[in-house]
């Protein structure tokens, strides 16, 4: 699809044809979602994690062409920004002992990229916002080569119509006027797809949406945006900023930026796309002339093409994935709430309790979301996102009251969530001793209340204690998190000194 992408149509005869295209596709997507060819549940589940490149100095190195060239396996892709990889694991089904797998294979693809990077003087780190990435770092020549990462710069600059604003107090207060959306590949995450029938995709997709302020609250590794001591997670509200098209006198009047959490409960999936055709402009076409309910009609499945590129320049923080594979179409949910890292075995452990609590929440007969209101959710999200495992999140009360009341997110986990998890991966028959491995990390790191950020923030603040000034103690911290990355020793476990 990405050598055919053109540049949305702005003139307002071309926005209606390109509106009329997304219709008819979304006319499809209701027609397919009453049928009865869309995949059977396998349980499957993906992975994908976005990674940084740095040299052994721990500054940033913008090289992936030279890196993905001497890795040549098409697991590894360019990403938006040069000092950016993604790797996808192929899709598992959700049994047995596929979280040791999973491990396993991760940790050998990693190695291999390592040693590969390595031979053009580049390391991969597995880590939300790189700490020593600074903002000069990131400009419109920063972005891979690759005409779609040049072309949906283009279209989001026209459509926003000047400089993107970056503007997040945290700790410190870090503002950036950025000619480009190249500050967006600062952010980088991990994505978990669940695959789901059309009938299960609601309950699923408002599980993870309850959960992604537990999910950040115990996995932030993000707490410096470009050399600034932010939010405890701060790729959400950079990334929003980043890539939000909407002058300033339009987002004042309530028009929503494309990275969002969302504003309801939804009863299908269908719901989330016709949303995104009703609040969001396209930005780019396939060019593709398929006329999904003629093909209907002629008993096929349509590709849906312009439906899911426009659904990929939306950022939900839970998105839906509409996709045909072998001619079968299918439906998954991908969660994008987590940032990198920091080890192979943490990435593994907050899957684990991902999967497992979506399992769990979304067979519950009473469904948290009932009890739950969006607002409290998002306000959750934002709270997670500031203080990460010091956060206190709103929950419902345990019982049949409808209140809710307020606790710690250790508190929470511990307590509520964690058994919850073990259960869901029960259901999904996850041997235990993966189940107990990986959910006991969990466990740990409410226990200690240390996370990826916590650990960056206190290393880093040993190191200005010691003496260095603020760009050589996040060089140092980053040069430090690199070495206990690579002994894959789970987070909560790492020493806060930089000796070693």
């Amino acid at each position: 699809m990405g050598d055919k992408l053109i540049a949305g149509e702005f003139d307002p005869s071309g926005r209606r044809r390109q509106r009329v295209r997304l219709r008819q596709c979304l006319d499809g997507l209701g027609r397919l979602l009453a049928d009865k060819r869309f995949d059977r549940p396998k349980n499957l589940m993906g992975l994908e994690i976005e990674l940084n490149l740095a040299g052994a100095d721990g500054l940033p190195r913008m090289m992936n062409a030279e890196v993905l060239e001497r890795i040549g396996s098409h697991d590894f892709q360019t990403e938006l920004g040069q000092c950016n990889l993604e790797v996808n694991i192929v899709p598992h089904r959700l049994r047995g002992r596929v979280l040791d797998q999973l491990s396993e294979e991760l940790r050998t693809g990693l190695s291999y990229a390592d040693r590969k990077a390595r031979e053009v003087s580049s390391e991969i780190v597995m880590i939300g916002i790189l700490p020593t990435l600074a903002a000069d770092d990131l400009g419109s020549t920063s972005l891979s080569y690759d005409d779609r990462y040049k072309l949906l710069n283009e279209q989001m600059l026209a459509a926003r119509g000047e400089d993107f604003l970056i503007d997040i107090e945290g700790r410190e207060r870090f503002t950036y006027a950025s000619a480009s959306i190249a500050p967006e590949a600062a952010c980088t995450s991990v994505q978990l797809h669940l695959q789901v029938t059309p009938g299960r995709f609601a309950d699923a997709w408002n599980a993870a949406q309850a959960v992604a302020a537990v999910q950040i609250a115990i996995g932030a590794n993000s707490p410096f945006v470009f050399g600034h001591e932010a939010w405890r997670e701060s790729r959400p509200p950079l990334f929003l900023q980043a890539t939000d098209v909407r002058p300033p006198e339009i987002a004042a009047q309530g028009a929503r930026p494309r990275t969002w959490f969302g504003e309801r409960w939804i009863g299908s999936a269908y719901e989330l796309f016709e949303e995104n055709l009703r609040y969001f402009p396209p930005l780019l076409s396939t060019g593709e002339d398929e006329d999904p309910l003629r093909v209907l009609d002629g008993g096929g499945v349509p590709e849906l093409q312009e439906l899911a590129l426009h659904n990929g320049t939306i950022y939900r923080w839970n998105r839906p994935v509409y996709d045909v594979v072998d001619g079968v179409p299918h439906l998954r949910v991908e969660n994008r709430v987590l940032p990198a890292g920091p080890t192979v075995t943490d990435v593994i452990a907050n899957a684990a309790f991902y999967y497992g609590l979506v399992r769990a929440l979304a067979e519950e007969s009473r469904p948290v979301w009932t009890r739950l209101p969006f607002a409290a959710a998002a306000a959750n999200f934002d709270a997670a996102c500031r203080h990460g495992i010091d956060a206190v999140l709103q929950w419902p009360r345990s019982g049949r009251s409808a209140s809710l009341a307020r606790t710690s997110a250790v508190r929470l986990v511990r307590e509520e969530l964690l058994p919850l998890a073990a259960s869901g991966l029960d259901s999904w028959g996850v041997e235990p001793a993966d189940r107990d491995r990986y959910l006991g990390v969990i466990e740990e790191r409410c226990k200690l209340r240390v996370n990826g950020a916590s650990w960056q923030t206190a290393t880093y603040h040993r190191a200005l204690a010691g003496g260095l000034d603020r760009d050589a103690a996040l060089a140092a911290m980053t040069r430090r998190y690199c070495a206990l990355m690579r002994t894959d020793a789970p987070v909560h476990t790492w020493p806060t000194d930089l000796s070693g």
